[in-house]
């Protein structure tokens, strides 16, 4: 089974579908034709279906809510004033007709994603680094890529300390890249992991409820729920 993330695929196919006109004087205009959209959504899912070698798919998209948004009113907020491509609720419509497709409740396509994928025999296909903290089988430029789960691991806690500026969460101050996998290297457990976030966090004078709430925000969902990411705890 493939799955796809449906968001991105919908935003590319309604941006690059969008043309402008200048008709002189100093007049532009911007237009999209639906049939266009349609054909770039098809023939985007058709490539990556015949990559996957598989005919099973499921399309996953976002819902309008956001619980993180209710976690942190700064999540995304960054992106409020972007105006989104014209046709981009036409694309979403049109994959949710044609494809079989999920939503769920105020659930990113991520969630979503990680949801369905956890304990199933499948391949994740996104271009968002985001999925990359979900371990298993990953469609990327045309191969099929294993991610272990300390690979996975390692690079939700990167995340944690790094933040991500797409998403507007900011991570632990002064922390880059470089400096994450420092923190982080040598580290082998998510509870060894943690315990390194956490001093990090602790030593640029932030709270173990501030590491909490990034991680939370970083956090892809495996399981529906309400339930929050919380700590890893030492198991016996």
């Amino acid at each position: 089974m493939l799955i796809i993330d449906a968001d991105i695929i919908a935003y590319k196919a309604a941006a690059s579908c969008e043309h402008p006109i200048n008709w002189g004087d100093g007049l532009w205009t911007l237009h999209s034709f639906e049939q266009d959209v349609s054909m770039y959504v098809g023939l985007f899912l058709d490539k990556l279906i015949q990559e996957a070698g598989t005919d099973k798919v499921v399309c996953c998209l976002s819902d309008k809510k956001n619980f993180r948004k209710e976690l942190a009113p700064f999540y995304k907020a960054n992106r409020a004033d972007t105006r989104k491509p014209m046709l981009l609720n036409f694309a979403r419509d049109y994959i949710k007709e044609h494809w079989d497709t999920t939503v769920i409740d105020k659930l990113e396509a991520d969630d979503v994603i990680g949801i369905l994928a956890t304990g199933q025999d499948c391949i994740i296909w996104s271009e968002d680094k985001d999925l990359m903290t979900i371990a298993g089988k990953h469609l990327i430029d045309g191969d099929i890529v294993e991610v272990t789960q300390t690979e996975a691991d390692l690079m939700f806690f990167t995340q944690v300390l790094t933040g991500d500026t797409a998403d507007n969460y900011k991570g632990c101050p002064g922390i880059g890249a470089v400096k994450a996998g420092k923190i982080l290297a040598d580290k082998s457990t998510p509870v060894e992991m943690w315990g390194a976030v956490l001093d990090a966090y602790l030593k640029a004078g932030l709270t173990e409820d501030d590491a909490i709430l990034q991680a939370r925000l970083a956090f892809i969902k495996r399981e529906l729920g309400t339930d929050l990411w919380s700590p890893p705890k030492e198991t016996r």
